[in-house]
């Protein structure tokens, strides 16, 4: 019983933590004077992965043998997994709830047809327009190509391949270029920054206050985050799960249980693009840093059931990149992405068995 209540109060921990935060990185972002689509993908999305590759890159030079090194390695798999299909997921049912509050407050019941039954829907709007619609795609596009030689890696044997863990950091330092120093006068949604909480009376709060609050609040996001996945661990062989299907499973969820509370408070808060932004940005982190990290101090060797994560995560990535550059990503569709998660967890409990 214990477990389960500290899980709860982990989960609320991290989204309090996190409603702080991004008040907190919205604000340093306009410190930096960087584009808004960069407060996502480079702030926010470093600031909530680097507790998570921190734990990689102690678990890859520090295990004692192999095998606790190659934990680093589900990681690096784990994370891209769960947030290419789960959070993006999540985000595409909160965006689909809020629609339908919107709808339901602005006209009401639904209208009915002439013979009394219910009027149909209006069909789905994309979300944002095709110039948006294309720079969420040009994300996805530098991802997959990573993740896709990240994966061909796992798969082979030669003596050189730790050195290419440099290329993965190589990779990352060019984004975080190219997003800081890029052209963001798309990005501006029309919404004014919210007081900074640790000074809330304060209409421009002090340079210290938005520093104090992010580090403090991803301080608390941290040992949340690593409580919670301990919960997790001794939670599932209760209900009756392998500890290798708890870890390949559940763990991974846990792990971005942070930008996936981002993602909802945005999308509370109307802002989508911050929140798609902060998921892309968070999967370029994951494909490239704790990757670098488990090819330098790793085998990097993968197994059925790693290799059937790559796969899954590839598909969604493949399916979200369509119906971005096809300017047809609904919320409806990006919810489906969570399908592909389902499908892994269903393949995992075969290749296990």
């Amino acid at each position: 019983m214990l477990h389960f209540v500290l899980l709860i109060a982990c989960a609320v921990a991290i989204y309090l933590s996190c409603e702080w935060f991004v008040n907190a990185v919205e604000w340093l972002g306009e410190r930096l004077n960087v584009g808004r689509m960069a407060v996502g993908t480079i702030l926010a999305a470093f600031g909530t992965a680097l507790p998570e590759s921190v734990v990689t890159l102690v678990a890859v030079t520090t295990g004692a043998t192999p095998e606790a090194k190659d934990i680093g390695v589900g990681a690096a798999m784990g994370g891209p997994l769960a947030l290419a299909t789960v959070a993006y997921g999540v985000t595409g049912t909160m965006l689909l709830l809020q629609r339908r509050k919107r709808r339901a407050a602005a006209t009401g019941a639904p209208a009915a047809e002439p013979d009394g039954t219910a009027a149909e829907p209006r069909p789905e709007q994309a979300l944002g327009s095709e110039r948006e619609l294309r720079r969420l795609a040009k994300d996805q596009s530098w991802f997959l190509p990573v993740f896709v030689v990240k994966v061909a890696l796992g798969l082979v044997a030669f003596a050189f391949k730790p050195v290419l863990g440099l290329a993965f950091f190589a990779v990352y330092a060019v984004y975080f270029w190219r997003e800081i120093r890029g052209d963001h006068e798309e990005d501006a949604e029309g919404v004014e920054l919210e007081p900074l909480k640790f000074q809330p009376k304060a209409a421009s709060p002090a340079t210290w206050a938005v520093v104090a609050q992010t580090l403090a609040t991803l301080v608390v996001i941290f040992f949340a985050s690593q409580l919670f996945v301990h919960q997790l661990d001794a939670i599932g062989p209760m209900l009756g799960l392998s500890a290798s299907v708890t870890a390949l499973l559940l763990s991974p969820v846990a792990t971005e249980l942070p930008e996936i509370m981002n993602a909802v408070i945005w999308v509370r808060q109307g802002k989508t693009k911050l929140a798609l932004a902060n998921i892309s940005g968070a999967m370029m982190i994951q494909a490239t840093v704790p990757s670098g990290l488990g090819l330098l101090f790793t085998r990097w060797q993968f197994d059925a059931a790693l290799l059937w994560s790559g796969l899954i995560t590839m598909a969604a990535i493949g399916y979200l990149l369509l119906t971005m550059r096809a300017h047809r990503l609904t919320p409806g569709r990006l919810a489906a992405a969570a399908g592909f998660y389902v499908v892994f967890g269903l393949g995992l409990l075969a290749i296990l068995r």
